[in-house]
């Protein structure tokens, strides 16, 4: 197996940041002058600064959930929405500042473009400092662009599509993300083009109670492939961070779309993101997923499978260490005849951290002919942690096929004295189980976000024993 990018990897990689005069005396907290000054610095079009403000008044009308984990604590007053680093997007790695710069070097991102990638996007703060697409890729008429752009060179495409899998209305939070998003990725496959490449962004928060708000739009077309990775982080302060970002994908017709993300902003974060994929006939949405380092993290990635024979699979990991809350999940709505499902969850918990499973499986009336599978495996490492499954299964028809399994287990004394007994401690005994628990999960991400996770597993298992 060749050397891995990752290899070194240690916590100081993510903990680690860059000065930021740039949030110096920045303003905290929303009002219509920030929505106006984030709509009129991108020098956006009318119908986008109108969506911006409706968005905020819904944001404003809005109660905060009161469900899932508990947000009493969140101080939407005390983040800051919006900074410029003063950084200029460009395609060549050479033109980013150093500062930034080094930071994505220690990730690893310009060397896993070079070996696997498609095309590469690195947000920092609330721009995008750099993107790239390889050129066969631009020839076959494949958009990938950092959202700002896209909106300045493809507006009516955009507009077509932007916040239409997830409205403002949708929740408090889809709301704010309305009103001052910046940053992100556009993605755009033509008929019938299969990217045989990763395309990725990696998107980093640095300075003290930011907040980010990256827009993700994929669009693949009738019989096209994409398979999109995102990697996310933040260095921790001991003050809080939002991280709000939203995720839209249309899968056309006879089309294929594998979602990979590997989430690990710091514990200062409140994860609250939103992610939703429209699924056509006879296509395939594959959503893989890790989540590990944020306190707070609300997160259920949804297919609406609307076409006929259409299929979905979620797999996802989620991680919780003391002081965590992963209340994680998926959501599938079967919305069409002879559509299938299939969502995998496993989670660990460590020293009092809790992740909760929260899922909607949805079947309409004239979905018939639906075969959909739930699986939740849960692995407490001690007696302090704690897990919960909560899912809603509504079916409105009788012809379908339906499997739901929950498990929750400990760590065997009996698994722990054998590898013992062959040498090895108890603490890289515990980690040896935890690793074979995810692999099922690990192993569909690619190999270098593979070995991401498990060296982030790894950390989280340093200091188990006792």
């Amino acid at each position: 197996m060749p050397a891995p990018i990752f290899a070194g990897l240690d916590r100081s990689v993510f903990d680690d940041h860059n000065p930021s005069p740039y949030a110096d005396g920045a303003k905290k907290g929303i009002d219509e002058a920030l929505v106006r000054r984030i709509s009129k610095d991108k020098g956006e079009p009318k119908w986008m600064l109108k969506n911006r403000l409706e968005s905020l008044k819904i944001f404003q009308e809005k109660p905060m959930p009161l469900w899932g984990a508990d947000l009493s604590k969140l101080d939407l007053d005390n983040i800051i929405y919006y900074a410029q680093t003063g950084a200029k997007e460009t395609d060549d790695w050479k033109e980013v500042p150093e500062d930034i710069r080094k930071v994505y070097d220690r990730l690893g991102i310009p060397e896993a473009e070079r070996k696997m990638l498609a095309g590469v996007g690195a947000q920092y703060e609330s721009e995008m400092v750099y993107h790239k697409l390889k050129e066969q890729w631009e020839n076959l008429g494949v958009i990938f662009l950092d959202m700002d752009v896209a909106v300045q060179k493809h507006p009516e495409l955009v507009q077509k599509y932007f916040m239409k899998c997830v409205p403002a209305t949708d929740h408090k939070f889809s709301a704010l993300h309305g009103a001052v998003w910046s940053g992100g990725t556009f993605l755009y496959v033509p008929k019938n083009v299969k990217i045989s490449e990763p395309l990725q962004a990696y998107f980093r928060m640095n300075a003290k109670n930011m907040g980010q708000f990256e827009h993700t739009l994929i669009i693949v077309e009738e019989g096209a492939d994409a398979h999109y990775i995102e990697g996310c982080s933040a260095p921790k302060y001991g003050s809080q961070g939002l991280h709000a970002g939203l995720v839209e994908i249309f899968v056309k017709d006879g089309a294929k779309c594998r979602y990979s993300s590997v989430e690990n902003w710091s514990r200062d974060t409140y994860n609250l993101n939103t992610k939703r994929a429209i699924v056509g006939r006879d296509a395939r949405m594959e959503w893989i997923g890790g989540n590990m380092g944020s306190g707070v993290t609300m997160l259920y990635p949804c297919s609406m499978l609307t076409g006929e024979g259409a299929h979905c699979d979620h797999m996802a990991l989620a991680f919780a260490n003391k002081g965590q809350w992963q209340d994680t999940g998926a959501k599938v709505l079967h919305l069409a005849p002879h559509t299938s499902s299939t969502v995998v969850s496993k989670s660990v918990s460590k020293n009092g951290g809790c992740c909760v499973y929260r899922g909607l499986l949805k079947i309409a009336p004239h979905a018939h002919d639906c075969t959909a599978s739930v699986e939740c495996d849960a692995l407490l490492l001690d007696e302090a942690s704690r897990t919960d499954t909560i899912p809603d299964i509504q079916v409105r028809n009788n012809d379908v096929t339906i499997a739901h399994e929950a498990t929750v287990g400990k760590l065997s004394e009996e698994d722990v004295f054998y590898l013992m007994s062959r040498g090895i401690t108890e603490e890289g005994a515990k980690a040896m189980i935890v690793s074979g628990f995810i692999e099922p999960i690990v192993r569909l991400l690619p190999l270098e976000y593979a070995v991401e996770m498990n060296r982030l597993i790894e950390m989280e298992m340093e200091g188990s024993v006792g």
